[in-house]
């Protein structure tokens, strides 16, 4: 498969929204279990780099997201569809999903951490790659079925959603075009996913700007001339822990 192409698009007056998930997933009864919030740094007391700018772009995209997801009926149980990819085969995919260039013309140097793919697999399915949730979340990353169109729309792509390597793929273009979006919307174009930088003011990053959007929506995180909003802090807070604590590191 090939990689995304990166494709200019004129600015847009709207912001970009995504799709939310009220609480989180299938983590809980898979042998994780994530500390309720990732290591704190004192806050500094002048202007690192890598935080937030003062003065926020206006939007670069004309193609946004689908609208938020409905939320699932209470009671309801996930399906599953096909044969469940192997740890081996998701920690490949998720791999090689990660190693990828997505923006190779304006910002080749976006890069999203391997444990950041790992652990947001982790947090959304347990790397359960045969899994359709109920609020119609698919595979490993977990990618709604308007959130797949949206994306093959915008980089050109023909991803199968159900095919474990391209749902892989599909949750990597996904952070890439976060990293993208709110990096030049709120961070100078400083695409840095760096832990270190943040603090613990959840708005203080890049990374935990894009966790949030990835789960919540773009829309509610980074809104054009408003300061970022982290509405799923406990999510966040999983998937950071998950960076450095998931047992799926060690697969």
């Amino acid at each position: 498969m090939a990689a995304p192409v990166d494709v200019p698009a004129e600015p847009s007056t709207e912001p970009a929204v995504d799709e939310p998930t009220a609480a989180p997933t299938a983590v809980q009864a898979l042998g994780a279990a994530p500390s309720a919030s990732a290591t704190a740094k004192p806050t500094p007391t002048k202007t690192r780099a890598g935080a937030p700018r003062p003065t926020v772009k206006p939007p670069t995209e004309t193609k946004a997201p689908p609208p938020p997801r409905t939320p699932a009926p209470s009671g309801c149980k996930p399906t599953y569809q096909g044969t469940q990819a192997t740890r081996a085969q998701a920690k490949a995919a998720l791999t090689d999903a990660a190693a990828r260039t997505y923006w190779p013309v304006s910002a080749p140097d976006i890069s999203i951490p391997l444990q950041l793919v790992k652990a947001t697999a982790w947090q959304e399915s347990g790397w359960q790659s045969n899994i359709i949730a109920c609020d119609k979340g698919i595979g490993l990353m977990q990618v709604q079925p308007e959130t797949v169109t949206w994306l093959n729309q915008r980089f050109e792509q023909s991803y199968d959603v159900y095919d474990y390597r391209d749902n892989a793929y599909l949750g990597g273009t996904y952070l890439a075009w976060l990293t993208k979006k709110i990096g030049d919307s709120h961070f100078g174009s400083d695409y840095r996913l760096d832990a270190d930088l943040c603090t613990a003011e959840l708005t203080s990053c890049l990374l935990d700007a894009v966790i949030a959007a990835y789960n919540y929506g773009v829309g509610a995180v980074a809104v054009e001339a408003k300061p970022l909003v982290i509405p799923n802090p406990q999510y966040v807070r999983n998937v950071r822990a998950l960076m450095t604590e998931c047992v799926c590191l060690s697969y």
